[in-house]
């Protein structure tokens, strides 16, 4: 099975010969102890998978064939999903699992029917290596390609190599064979060199070795760096570059996926420092792989920022504050909050304590105060919701100012309906807009009142109860305490209604007909 996605194939790096990539993609990755596949855990807002493919996509590869096998739904998904502009991708399913060089078989053999050239090269990477660069990648290939050898492998020396393949070398020092971890003998576990997992090789030597492959091994798999014993085998000389440890880390449990995570984040920081943003504390700030922000912008200790979010110039921007898949104009500055899909114009300010949901639009100038809530909402210029406020389902106009209190009541139990408050309006604080309802511009609305019919440009809305206040009742019915121990409960509840039934019922300042199904 195979699906692509095609764009433009433009690269910094351009290689002489047909180059190809195929992806190992199809382990589950059994000591991270998940039922997710491997390769889809996220790391800084980006699947493993999708960080290699990133590596890969300046290469400018004709083909990068993605194998998968374990949750392959899953893994399509997500690539799909995070693929860079422009990359073409293949994803073929591996079948029954019997190891690495069966699983670069099988996309050889894909490539090979969808494919006229069979001349160049092709790059097989581990999909589980996330830290790898485009630009080691890339010397990987260059270097294969002016050798001329069979294939060129990459190596890392490291100070604790157990898990890895050892690569062996004769006294000359080429390159004899890659010896699996768990094949090792005494000698040959001693050995600190090992294999990086990424390899170039010719691909019409590459496919003809696959087809000699042993699982004679005590995995009893065909192993893929066994391809360089059979190259050797047949007199081709096989090179090694020596990789950076860190590139080369692959991901096998929770703390490698921590390690991982924090080095991928450490490189996002040190990048958005360099083009201009301000970070206080890059140990507590934490941003996603497609985040971009302009200059002179500062961001304060304890913030996140994630998705496709986008931020403008000289914005101010935490403490603690998690923003999502939302875009920022310049000069904002946004305190002790939470944005997800919302859009802000320039010079918009939130929180501190603000809840920004999905669809809440802010246009310049906009205030949004302490402990607000907006969700799919529109709000105009230079408008003001102080606080302790609930926007929902609404289009506020311009210069509105909203008091202290105040909601729009969308639900009725089955359907949300929207509130329009339009230009200049004053909603007195604590009021209750019970949609559909409009407030016409220029118009007010009294402290505490329940709105359920609209509200004519420069009139006043009133809809609450005339207070009344009971002369001498406190001398009455508590003299000399606050509470008069004296007096029971269901005593002072019937004296309540007593005083109440004696004098003049309350009556109501602009009265206003109920609504079926407020909510």
């Amino acid at each position: 099975m195979s699906m692509t996605q095609s764009g433009a194939t433009d690269s910094p790096f351009q290689t002489s010969r047909p180059l190809s990539a195929i992806v190992l993609a199809a382990g589950l990755g059994t000591r991270m102890k998940s039922a997710i596949p491997k390769v889809a855990h996220v790391l800084a807002g980006r699947p493993m998978i999708g960080w290699v493919i990133h590596a890969l996509r300046p290469l400018g590869c004709d083909r990068i064939i993605v194998v998968v096998g374990y949750g392959k739904d899953m893994v399509i998904s997500l690539t799909s999903e995070h693929l860079p502009y422009g990359a073409e991708v293949a994803f073929v399913e591996q079948g029954e699992p019997l190891g690495t060089g069966h699983a670069a078989k099988v996309a050889m053999e894909w490539l090979d029917e969808n494919t006229e050239d069979s001349g160049g090269h092709v790059l097989v990477v581990n999909g589980d290596a996330p830290l790898i660069t485009a630009e080691t990648l890339a010397e990987l290939v260059v270097y294969q390609e002016e050798s001329g050898a069979g294939g060129t492998i990459l190596t890392a020396n490291l100070d604790d190599p157990s898990g890895y393949g050892r690569v062996v070398r004769g006294e000359d020092g080429r390159v004899l064979r890659i010896v699996e971890d768990r094949d090792c003998g005494p000698n040959e576990a001693a050995i600190t060199e090992v294999n990086a997992g990424f390899y170039c090789f010719n691909r019409a030597e590459l496919a003809e070795a696959l087809q000699n492959l042993s699982k004679d091994n005590a995995q009893g798999e065909y192993y893929l760096p066994d391809v360089v014993e059979v190259l050797v085998s047949r007199g081709r000389e096989i090179q090694a570059i020596d990789a950076p440890p860190e590139e080369v880390m692959g991901v096998n449990t929770r703390a490698e996926l921590a390690e991982t995570e924090r080095i991928l984040r450490e490189r996002i920081n040190r990048g958005h420092m360099s083009r201009g943003v301000t970070l206080v504390d890059p140990s507590t700030t934490f941003i996603g792989a497609e985040v971009s922000i302009g200059r002179d912008t500062r961001i304060l200790p304890g913030t996140l920022i994630e998705g496709e979010t986008s931020i403008g110039e000289g914005c101010e921007i935490g403490p603690y504050t998690r923003i999502v898949d939302s875009v920022m104009g310049s000069g904002c500055t946004v305190t002790y909050a939470v944005l997800r899909e919302a859009q802000l114009g320039n010079g918009v300010t939130v929180g501190p304590f603000a809840y920004l949901r999905s669809g809440s639009r802010l246009a310049d100038g906009v205030h949004i105060g302490t402990s607000v809530e907006t969700k799919n909402a529109t709000i105009g210029e230079h408008t003001k919701v102080p606080h302790l406020s609930y926007i929902g389902d609404a289009e506020v106009g311009s210069r509105v100012n909203i008091g202290a209190g105040s909601i729009t009541c969308n639900f009725d139990g089955e359907r949300k309906h929207r509130t329009i408050i339009e230009d200049d309006a004053r909603i007195g604080s604590d009021t209750m807009l019970v949609a559909p309802v409009r407030i016409g511009k220029g118009a007010y609305t009294a402290a505490g009142s329940a709105i359920t019919v609209d509200v004519p440009p420069g009139d006043l809305g009133v809809a609450r109860q005339r207070q009344r206040n009971i002369s001498g009742w406190v001398a009455r019915r508590r003299a000399g305490t606050a509470t008069d121990s004296n007096v029971g409960d269901d005593e002072y509840e019937n004296s309540i209604a007593q005083e109440l039934h004696e004098g003049t019922r309350p009556g109501q300042g602009g009265e206003h007909e109920e609504k079926r199904g407020d909510g």
